[in-house]
């Protein structure tokens, strides 16, 4: 009995299904965690099951490339109870896709920097929605591997 309930609660944990440091996608979304684990950081890809699409990214680690810029401000927002705001960013040779990047402290020394590229007002409002329902766990966030 004791074995079967250990099966069941390593098969419900989000970190072996969805790969070490994702944070917990929002209830009800049709989306998967690709993850790629780097020596000391995470990479994670939201990816919408019904076409096979990015819905964001983000990249965990002690230090990000990513420095906010005050006069790239977009929409205010909040993720896993953490106030921050979106900044606009743009693609070369892209100029019709919106696209969306914040750095956020999701503790024990880690910077979450995530992005999204949406082609309609509509894909970017579900896009934003999707990733500030993220929840992040500090102990799926240990620096130990």
């Amino acid at each position: 009995m004791v074995l079967l309930f250990v099966a069941c609660a390593q098969a419900q944990d989000p970190a072996a299904a969805d790969g070490g440091a994702c944070p917990q996608l929002p209830d009800g979304t049709d989306l998967r965690w690709e993850y790629r684990a780097g020596p000391d950081s995470d990479f994670c890809r939201a990816i919408r099951n019904s076409d096979g699409s990015e819905a964001f990214g983000l990249y965990i680690a002690a230090k990000s490339p990513f420095e906010p810029r005050r006069g790239d401000r977009a929409e205010a927002g909040s993720i896993d109870g953490r106030s921050m705001h979106w900044y606009r960013g743009e693609l070369a040779g892209k100029p019709n896709v919106q696209v969306r990047e914040t750095l956020i402290d999701v503790g024990n020394g880690k910077l979450a920097h995530i992005w999204l590229q949406a082609n309609s007002s509509e894909q970017l409002k579900e896009a934003l929605g999707q990733a500030e329902g993220l929840r992040f766990s500090s102990a799926r966030l240990s620096s130990a591997r």
